[in-house]
């Protein structure tokens, strides 16, 4: 009898030369770079390069990127307008998915392997549009298309909040948005692939990512942590809460465990450090929160390979640059493009092959049809 695999757990599914992941010793590499170095030393715009050439670029090159990011931050307003006819309470990351499937309507030509890398730094722009209006229209404010600028990450937040963001909150952006650039093929980047396979238009496939990455199992995990940090209140119910609820097995411990990583997270590291250089007010003391229930939380489940995750400090983060929870997906999602379209290309391009797995059979052997008037 054929062996299923559930989950698709340890099954590999394409080669790739963008992520590399070592779980037992907490590394990640994007072509070949430790997360580390890229978070301390680049921009946004040269992770793009590199996830998209293969290369950190020059200086020429870099020029090259963020002029096209500039010149494709525009969208058919009749995209904007449907996503103002939305409900105001739709989930952000449906809100997203309609934008993206009006966005194929206009820009989802045939593969083009001459094009691809250059459609896909639009889709990246097109993408901080549509994030920052999914807030805006929430908000209630008026819709707004990012203005050109030196940096991405500086023109997203700045037609988000309609205010210039200072240097601390663009590095902390910067690097919330490298972090979660790609993670090899978890669920969203496994649908985009499958469509991808079909040879459907590189927006479609961002819709299918959407929709995977929109499952309470993949994409809402920040926001869930951030949430037991709000329930928890206060730094001195920790204790009393960890016991009565995670120790109890009322809950788990959001943030807390990887189906990869058996030790830390490399990029909750990371995320902590810029929580704590941003947190204040009601995030200054969820942070003091997240720190004694981290504490708690290794002392209880390290010695079985549970570790923070990315998402465990994620959340203070982003609520730190003035994001309410429910963007914390979108947030995700933003960053997550690039990795997602790094991924379809690398594979379309380099490794097409329509994605078809079969289903074991396990129902009932051949039976016999039996009219309706005689069946008891």
């Amino acid at each position: 009898m054929s062996e299923i695999s559930k989950g698709l757990e340890n099954v590999f599914i394409k080669a790739t030369s963008l992520t590399y992941v070592d779980g037992e010793e907490g590394v990640l590499r994007y072509e070949g770079y430790d997360i580390n170095d890229l978070v301390n030393h680049c921009s946004f715009e040269e992770v793009i390069h590199l996830m998209l050439y293969g290369d950190l670029p020059t200086k020429e090159k870099l020029a090259e990127v963020k002029n096209r990011l500039n010149q494709s931050y525009s969208v058919p307003s009749s995209v904007i307008r449907i996503m103002e006819d939305l409900p105001h309470n739709a989930e952000a990351i449906s809100m997203m998915e309609t934008a993206f499937g009006g966005l194929s309507c206009f820009y989802g030509v045939p593969w083009d392997k001459a094009k691809n890398k250059e459609r896909a730094i639009e889709i990246i722009a097109k993408a901080a549009t549509v994030t920052a209006n999914v807030y805006r229209i929430k908000e209630g404010l008026k819709p707004r298309i990012p203005d050109p600028s030196d940096s991405y990450v500086e023109s997203f937040l700045e037609a988000t909040f309609s205010r210039r963001p200072s240097e601390k909150e663009i590095a902390a952006m910067n690097a919330a948005l490298i972090l979660y650039t790609d993670h090899e093929v978890p669920a969203s980047t496994t649908a985009a692939l499958v469509a991808s396979s079909t040879l459907s238009d590189m927006y479609s496939c961002i819709v299918a990512a959407l929709a995977a990455l929109k499952g309470p199992l993949h994409g809402g995990a920040a926001e869930a942590a951030y949430q037991q940090f709000k329930e928890i209140e206060e730094p001195d119910n920790v204790e009393k809460w960890f016991n009565e609820k995670v120790i109890a097995g009322k809950k788990r411990l959001m943030g807390f465990g990887h189906r990869v990583y058996k030790t830390y997270d490399p990029r909750s590291k990371i995320f902590k450090n810029y929580a704590m250089k941003l947190a204040n007010g009601e995030n200054r003391k969820y942070l003091d929160i997240a720190i004694k229930l981290e504490e708690l939380g290794l002392k209880e489940f390290s010695k079985r390979g549970i570790y923070p995750n990315v998402d465990f400090y994620s959340g203070i983060v982003f609520s730190s640059l003035g994001f309410p929870d429910y963007m914390f997906t979108p947030l995700f999602a933003l960053a997550r493009t690039l990795g997602w379209l790094a991924h379809i290309i690398e594979y379309v391009e380099e490794q097409h092959r329509l994605i078809r797995p079969r289903a074991l059979y396990i129902g009932p052997e051949k039976r016999d049809y039996i009219p309706l008037d005689v069946r008891q």
